[in-house]
């Protein structure tokens, strides 16, 4: 599996998501649009070297880099608040993944504040999202991420 971070504005949480993804075996970290790189020290910091050890690319278009990677064969979901959610507590996601894309696989994660980009959501498979029992309807995009990582590995 690999991660695309569509447009994180926080430094921190994107070298949280790279040393979560890196910790759950995921091959390869997209940053795309706004999402500081390890270049930035705060990811560095936070990332504690996983940036070094999963690989990654910068790409300033998402929705071009997801277009020519379904053309590769890739199976596209997200994590994302929205109508055509499936939560992800439901049993057996991973084999519904395997099943509608059974090559490799990428989860995208979006901005904190506007979400995953509505045509990136467009152009996948099956779209998660993370059952809130409180008040507030989101996790940080760090702790999300680290949640649907586990679910789906």
């Amino acid at each position: 599996m690999a991660v695309l971070l569509d447009n994180i504005r926080s430094a921190w949480n994107a070298g949280s998501i790279l040393r979560s993804a890196e910790g759950f075996g995921f091959g390869h970290a997209y940053l795309c649009g706004i999402t500081p790189t390890p270049d930035n020290e705060a990811v560095q910091k936070t990332s504690l070297g996983a940036e070094q050890a999963i690989t990654w690319s910068y790409h300033k278009d998402a929705v071009k880099l997801v277009k020519g990677l379904k053309k590769e064969g890739w199976g596209v979901f997200a994590l994302e608040e929205d109508k055509r959610a499936l939560p992800l507590e439901s049993g057996g996601l991973p084999s519904k993944m395997r099943e509608q894309a059974p090559g490799l696989q990428i989860l995208i994660v979006g901005n904190e504040v506007t979400g995953v980009d509505p045509d990136l959501l467009n152009l996948c498979e099956a779209i998660f999202q993370i059952p809130m029992r409180g008040e507030k309807k989101s996790f940080n995009v760090a702790i999300a991420f680290g949640i649907a990582a586990y679910a789906l590995t």
